[in-house]
């Protein structure tokens, strides 16, 4: 209360802005499976997906073939969406992300709809995730893992000296 308050000039000067800070939602596509759980579960409906099937080939001779769902159309309306991150949160696949980016002004509303191109270059200011604290517990998956991998070496070297 004794410092004298500065106001930053925003143009000239950028904010610095927390880590992890949501900006807007960024796509990284080859992740998406267009199960639209996301255009679902949107409060705001303001996500536009449009997709097809296509038609795969067997893997192997006798196999059958399989259909998958291919992404056409992958769109936000920033000017409806209310920023609450459900749509990250649902995915399943790890497709959508916070970004940190907040300067997509435009001048007419019918244009803050951004199709996937622009989403797709958002994904790359994504920052990494935060390391794991080095005093947490390691995680199930990975100790069942090790262990039975250091099981394998194990009776690799037991096998090894029996054959020398």
């Amino acid at each position: 209360m004794t410092k004298k308050t500065v106001t930053e000039q925003y143009p000239d000067t950028l904010p610095e802005l927390p880590p992890r800070s949501r900006g807007v939602i960024g796509l990284f596509e080859e992740n998406c499976t267009v199960c639209m759980l996301c255009a679902r579960e949107c409060p705001d409906w303001c996500i536009y997906i449009d997709s097809h099937k296509e038609t795969v080939p067997a893997a192997a001779p006798g196999g059958r073939e399989r259909s998958r769902n291919v992404l056409d159309r992958f769109a936000i309306d920033f000017s409806l969406c209310m920023y609450c991150g459900i749509c990250i949160e649902v995915c399943p696949f790890d497709a959508l992300f916070w970004s940190p980016e907040f300067e997509y002004a435009e001048t007419d509303i019918r244009d803050l709809t951004h199709e996937r191109d622009k989403l797709r270059e958002w994904m790359w200011t994504v920052p990494a995730p935060p390391a794991l604290d080095p005093g947490a517990e390691e995680p199930k998956e990975i100790a069942a893992a090790r262990k039975s991998a250091e099981k394998l070496a194990a009776a690799r070297a037991e096998a090894g000296e029996a054959d020398a």
